[in-house]
């Protein structure tokens, strides 16, 4: 293994290289600009193959087209340009066919701006798109980990036949931090489901479209029988200091690592405080945190945003007299400082 210092945005590329991605598609977006612009090098040297598409609509489809073949594909964009795959997203779940999508979240609603945030959880986590489904959602807090989490969505997309979501954030894109590289996969899953050409085998068929009666509600039952088994198998999560705490701290990606600091800086005030972090934010780790909360006093949800984990806390926990929030929307990026300070009121 070797050490490499790299941007988010380049590290997120790598680790798809690294997976034995051969197909990418995007279109440019800040502020995550720079991956674009780094596939557009590094596709061509992995032998792969790298398409400026002409819209972020444009390149989902393109996304979608090669996964039919079997080709280990993704897009990445920043908010409103992964407003506009979403359709495709859903598409691409109806078809159950793999991809990665990496969001690089900017804030919003609209335009917004092009500072970092965490205001897409509820796209993220919800579908996002038309129809009954599910995204799995990885999301990292270094550029060390958003290698490692676009490595294993790869790994999730073709295991489970479903588009997989790795949602970090303008910050994220854009720190610079050295990253351990893994061996470039050689053998890769083998798939019996492909669109290639019949010429020796029987014809296949890949849609989203049933209209006799009863045959779309049979797909979407065994659609919600994969994400099930998804929840069942698939839930990441860490946790720091929360053997002793009367304070916990629940946050995610870049506002949990700063949350990580104000936990520390509280321990050596004499504050008991702790942090659980869902790396996956679907399937959440809703059972873990409502076993770790029975010994928190106060618990703290700490977000980029307005509150939207906030809602899955609340789910998880099923106590809302404990639960307070800090949040800081629209490109606000909390300090540890200012975390001690929500710390010490509650």
């Amino acid at each position: 293994m070797r050490k490499v210092l790299l941007t988010g945005c380049e590290a997120s590329g790598e680790g798809a290289i690294s997976a034995g991605c051969t197909f990418y598609a995007g279109y440019p977006i800040t502020p995550q600009n720079r991956f674009t612009e780094y596939m557009s090098d590094r596709m061509p040297e992995s032998k792969g193959v790298f398409i400026q598409a002409e819209s972020e609509i444009a390149a989902i489809n393109m996304v979608f087209g090669a996964s039919l073949t079997g080709a280990r594909a993704m897009t990445s964009s920043s908010s409103p340009g992964i407003s506009l795959k979403q359709e495709g997203i859903s598409y691409l779940a109806g078809c159950e066919l793999p991809a990665v999508i990496v969001n690089m979240n900017r804030g919003g609603p609209g335009l917004g701006d092009v500072t970092p945030s965490q205001s897409d959880y509820f796209q993220s986590t919800r579908g996002g798109g038309h129809g009954d489904y599910r995204t799995i959602v990885l999301a990292p807090w270094s550029v060390q980990e958003i290698y490692d989490l676009t490595y294993l969505a790869f790994d999730l997309a073709d295991r489970y036949r479903t588009p997989v979501l790795v949602l970090a954030d303008g910050m994220l894109a854009q720190m610079m931090e050295p990253v351990e590289l893994l061996k470039t996969k050689k053998r890769l899953p083998k798939k019996n489901w492909t669109l290639t050409g019949c010429k020796g085998r029987k014809p296949r068929s890949i849609k989203s479209l049933f209209l006799s009666p009863g045959v779309l509600e049979t797909h979407n039952w065994k659609l919600a029988r994969k994400y099930q088994r998804i929840m069942e198998k698939e839930q990441i999560y860490n946790t720091y200091m929360c053997t002793d705490m009367d304070i916990l701290i629940v946050s995610f990606g870049t506002a949990a690592r700063i949350s990580s600091e104000a936990v520390s800086m509280a321990r050596e005030q004499g504050i008991r405080a702790g942090l659980f972090r869902p790396v996956t934010l679907w399937p959440y780790p809703s059972g873990v945190l409502n076993k770790i909360s029975e010994k928190a006093k106060k618990i703290l949800v700490v977000e980029m945003n307005c509150g939207q984990m906030l809602d899955d806390v609340k789910i998880a926990v099923r106590n809302d007299s404990r639960i307070f929030f800090y949040g800081r929307p629209g490109g606000g990026v909390p300090t540890p400082e200012e975390i001690l300070k929500e710390i010490k009121r509650i």
